[in-house]
């Protein structure tokens, strides 16, 4: 690397800390400010403290943005002012110059790693909020993507994670409806296990095996020769953006619509897995010779959550207890979740938000993921019912498994939003979780997680 290259590196570094020493500084302000007013008496200036809020935090560009528009699909982890602030954050990152690749990728494969690849592009294909791809080609012929994680990750991970204490400490003096302990703690796990690249690969692997038979869904190849825990080296999985498709016929969209339903139920229901982060980014679109939309590409898998297989029978027991009216069987499905102490009205305002998530499921016809509703305003009407309602009963504490699975949930919803698709979501899921029984799903998990290293929840 030559001295200005040298230099070049060791600026960006000292602009990075000292944007989280500002960015550190605006949030602790911003939550000064709202101390101060509620210490007079007075109601915090919502509006205008989540715009100052969003400001602040726009200037990491980084983890952060993620889990800020993750929190804005929870009813209630924040207020609706600072969700629909957050929402519109980016979690896009300026891609590191060819000085910075190729000194990462010297430490991770060595100083002759141009050698392993016949060919290695220059320019990122795509860049992330944790690191970027580069396309490349491997020396048996195979098209690849080499995804690189960007320098010092794990302390930008850290100080956004003591941001995140910060905005939920300046939530707490805001009479919320939802307690958000067990929100942080897993936003917290979830966010340190994406700078594992290794372990990204196992879920690869993983998900490779579990739709190996499945023609309409595709899983890169990890190439582990070429991978470490902060370098993934795959196969390059041909594809379009999947809002390209928005204008093709009903049948196209269905059918994309049908794979990204199949792609997030059936490894939850039959392995206890998820993909927590169903980002429009994440999929492409691959063709037949023809020029149709055939099926999905599945992309990443740095945001995945496993679950214990008595959780995948509670989401099974909510969706039967709201289809026969059986309170019991709700209230059995609810504490299997994780929530606790529910009195009878809780339970009524968790039925507001079940209801709306299960309802496509519940009506055995053809019909849109949310008749009558746009992309931007899904969700919106149940969560403000929500928040008047917990207002009065809350704070309800919200345990860690639901956090992934309500933001997924409402990603895949967007998703079929977005494709205007019209299927009978009825009949597929219960195709999808047919012959699921925890003693099934135990076994499934021992056998296949064993298989590919994925470690047991």
């Amino acid at each position: 690397m030559s001295e200005r290259d040298a230099d070049r590196e060791r600026n960006r570094f000292s602009a990075r800390a000292l944007r989280y020493a500002k960015v550190g500084a605006n949030v602790s302000g911003v939550a000064a400010n709202v101390a101060m007013r509620r210490a007079f008496g007075r109601d915090p200036e919502r509006d205008k403290d989540a715009a100052a809020l969003a400001q602040a935090l726009g200037g990491l560009k980084g983890p952060m943005m993620k889990v800020a528009q993750l929190l804005a699909t929870i009813p209630e982890a924040l207020p609706a002012e600072y969700a629909a602030e957050l929402g519109q954050l980016q979690s896009q990152a300026p891609a590191m110059g060819w000085p910075f690749v190729k000194r990462r990728m010297a430490s991770e494969l060595g100083p002759d790693w141009e050698s392993k690849f016949a060919s290695f592009e220059r320019n990122a294909a795509n860049s992330a909020s944790l690191g970027q791809v580069h396309r490349a080609t491997s020396h048996d012929g195979r098209a690849i993507a080499v995804k690189l994680q960007y320098p010092d990750m794990q302390s930008a991970v850290e100080a956004d994670l003591n941001q995140l204490g910060v905005l939920f400490s300046l939530h707490r003096r805001m009479r919320p409806a939802i307690d958000t302990s067990e929100i942080r703690e897993e936003l917290a796990a979830r966010l340190r296990e994406e700078l594992d690249y290794t372990l990204e690969a196992r879920h690869m692997q993983l998900y490779g095996r579990i739709f190996a038979d499945e023609p309409m869904i595709r899983v890169p190849d990890v190439l582990p020769e070429l991978s470490t825990k902060r370098l993934l080296t795959m196969t390059w999985l041909e594809g379009n953006p999947l809002l390209g498709y928005t204008g093709h016929s009903a049948e196209e969209r269905n059918r994309i619509a049908t794979a990204m339903f199949k792609a997030w139920w059936f490894p939850f229901s039959h392995y206890g897995i998820i993909h927590g982060d169903p980002h429009l980014g994440n999929y492409t679109v691959f063709e037949d010779e023809a020029g149709r939309a055939t099926g999905i590409n599945l992309l990443d898998y740095g945001c995945m959550r496993t679950f214990q297989p008595k959780f995948i029978q509670g989401v099974i027991d909510l969706y039967h207890g709201l289809l026969r009216d059986d309170r019991d069987l709700i209230v059995h499905a609810y504490e299997t979740w994780g929530f606790t102490g529910l009195k009878e009205d809780v339970i009524d305002v968790l039925n507001i938000w079940a209801k709306f998530i299960y309802g496509p499921m519940l009506e055995d016809r053809v019909r849109t993921i949310a008749e009558g509703t746009t992309p931007g305003m899904y969700g919106r009407r149940e969560a403000f019912k929500v928040h008047q309602a917990l207002q009065e009963k809350g704070p309800v504490r919200v345990p860690r498994e639901f956090v992934f699975m309500d933001r997924a949930a409402i990603g895949l919803g967007g998703v079929f939003l977005h494709l205007d698709a019209a299927l009978n979501y009825h009949q597929l899921f219960n195709e999808a979780i047919a012959g699921t029984d925890i003693d099934a799903v135990e076994t499934r998990q021992r056998v296949a997680f064993g298989a590919t290293g994925v470690p047991l929840p």
